[in-house]
């Protein structure tokens, strides 16, 4: 009901509070309406207000005005009638009661929901979030492009359509707390500093190790560079030559010892080539060298011994010309290559520089080899190497047995001779005893001239007048069998004298025959 006395009573808000203008809601469950007008004394004010209206109208259409009262304006305003919306529903169920018979359930849609009407009879429906369309027909709510419409579907962010809805995400190096609502920040993440981090850590790394293997070989071309000069500077080529010579002998000796089998030649066991200058592995030699036992200070070998020695040691090298294939030339016989054993038994080593014969070859030419003192004066002559060579060296060996003098050796004056030739002029000039160990004399000239002729025919100067060495093995083998012969007629003779009283004949022949006094360091 609405009530005025004139237009200044009017309010003009706009809104119907009753003064000029009243409104009522309708109310739910309604089916009928109707309107109908009671007027009360209505002549006091037909001047600003002759007309009544009522009317049916969307609430959000209309606005009051003041001027609607006057004449016939509000009818002239909405000649075409007012806007009306009617509400209606589907049915007269509840939600729950209408889906429990699908045939008739109106939300066809599957992205439809169900919702109860205001009203208060029926049920509406609607696009489920996300979707937008009909929900009343079977494909009506389709999925709404959320990122198409920012102003409606907020995103400060990166927007990303999904089925139903959207995702808003910050870019990279920024964040937010809700994308959605509030703006994403720049901001230092952890893990990208830590990956950053690992990143140049890694980058160093590769660096480096590619960097190292440059540094190490510049310095290996450096180094290499120094080396050849040093070794320019010191005679390296010199030394490489010699390596080089030391390592052809090595494999040199190698085939030839392994190629050899007698108890006089020392045994090769095995061999090292994982170095520079191979190595030879032989057997052990516990008491040193037959040059170190004759020329070392304070020792003591009977004329027995020495015969015995020089008869191994001749027997090695007649097998090494005549029993062994093909032959073998040592080239390098001398005192300090014949071995002595645990039994003091002469083992012949270091064949280092020697050469095997080839079948009907009695010589041949090849680069002198050798020991001062001990070389034939043939072989240094003509280059030509033949078994003859070692015939010669062995005369020097019996030489120093017999006087205890080394190949090149000084006389109390000082200078140097060597021992085959001022032996060769000893027997000349008839100066023999002079030669001579003074520690075997005793044992009587006999069998020292007989050794002494032996060793002067191995020191020809023409290898054709020197005897091989099988014969010079029967030689020795006959005078130490003479010299132990006279021995024992000695014994028979001189049984009860032989412990109380020497002879003056033969002063240390017992002792010297009986035993060897040494005092040697062991070993090769």
């Amino acid at each position: 009901m609405s009530f005025c006395s004139s237009s200044a009573s009017v309010d003009t808000s706009g809104q119907c509070t009753g003064m000029g203008c009243c409104q009522t809601s309708i109310p739910a469950n309604l089916t009928y309406f109707n309107t109908t007008f009671l007027t009360r004394e209505s002549a006091s004010v037909l001047d600003f207000n002759p007309c009544s209206y009522a009317f049916v109208i969307e609430t959000q259409q209309f606005r009051f005005d003041i001027n609607d009262l006057a004449g016939n304006n509000f009818a002239s305003k909405y000649i075409d009638g007012v806007p009306l919306v009617l509400n209606w529903v589907a049915g007269t169920e509840s939600c729950e009661e209408a889906k429990k018979n699908m045939t008739s359930y109106a939300c066809l849609s599957k992205n439809s929901v169900c919702i109860p009407s205001d009203s208060g009879l029926g049920y509406l429906c609607n696009c489920s979030s996300g979707y937008g369309g009909n929900p009343y027909l079977e494909e009506g709510c389709q999925d709404i492009d959320e990122c198409a419409f920012p102003e409606q579907y907020l995103c400060h962010g990166q927007c990303t359509n999904t089925i139903g809805s959207y995702i808003c995400t910050c870019p990279k190096g920024t964040r937010s707390t809700n994308a959605s609502t509030i703006d994403c920040s720049p901001y230092q993440d952890s893990t990208q500093t830590i990956k950053m981090v690992l990143g140049i850590s890694i980058s160093t790394v590769f660096l480096l190790l590619c960097i190292f293997p440059l540094v190490i070989k510049y310095q290996k071309r450096k180094l290499i560079k120094e080396k050849d000069g040093f070794f320019k500077q010191n005679g390296g080529f010199i030394l490489l030559e010699q390596m080089r010579s030391r390592q052809v002998d090595t494999i040199r000796e190698i085939i030839i010892l392994s190629q050899i089998n007698h108890r006089n030649v020392v045994r090769l066991l095995g061999c090292c080539l994982e170095v520079e200058v191979p190595m030879l592995v032989y057997e052990f030699i516990p008491n040193g060298t037959l040059f170190q036992l004759i020329h070392s200070e304070g020792s003591s070998i009977s004329l027995d011994d020495r015969l015995r020695i020089a008869i191994e040691s001749a027997e090695a090298l007649a097998y090494l010309h005549s029993s062994a294939f093909p032959s073998i030339i040592h080239a390098d016989v001398k005192s300090s290559n014949i071995l002595l054993d645990d039994k003091y038994m002469a083992k012949v080593t270091d064949f280092g520089a020697s050469h095997m014969v080839v079948k009907n070859e009695s010589q041949f030419m090849t680069i002198v080899q050798g020991t001062l003192g001990y070389l034939d004066p043939e072989y240094l002559q003509e280059r030509q190497l033949t078994e003859k060579s070692d015939v010669y060296s062995f005369g020097v060996v019996i030489l120093e047995l017999i006087t205890r003098k080394t190949a090149i050796y000084s006389e109390d004056s000082g200078e140097r001779k060597g021992l085959a030739s001022s032996f060769m002029l000893a027997m000349k000039d008839d100066r023999l005893e002079d030669m001579l160990d003074k520690s075997i004399i005793g044992v009587g000239m006999e069998p020292l001239r007989a050794i002494s002729e032996l060793a002067k025919k191995c020191l020809s100067l023409k290898g054709e007048e020197r005897p091989q060495m099988t014969e010079v093995v029967e030689r020795l083998k006959i005078i130490r069998r003479a010299w132990q012969e006279k021995l024992t007629e000695y014994y028979a003779e001189e049984t009860e004298n032989v412990y109380a009283k020497p002879s003056d004949n033969y002063p240390s022949s017992i002792a010297q025959y009986r035993t060897i006094a040494i005092e040697l360091e062991h070993g090769r």
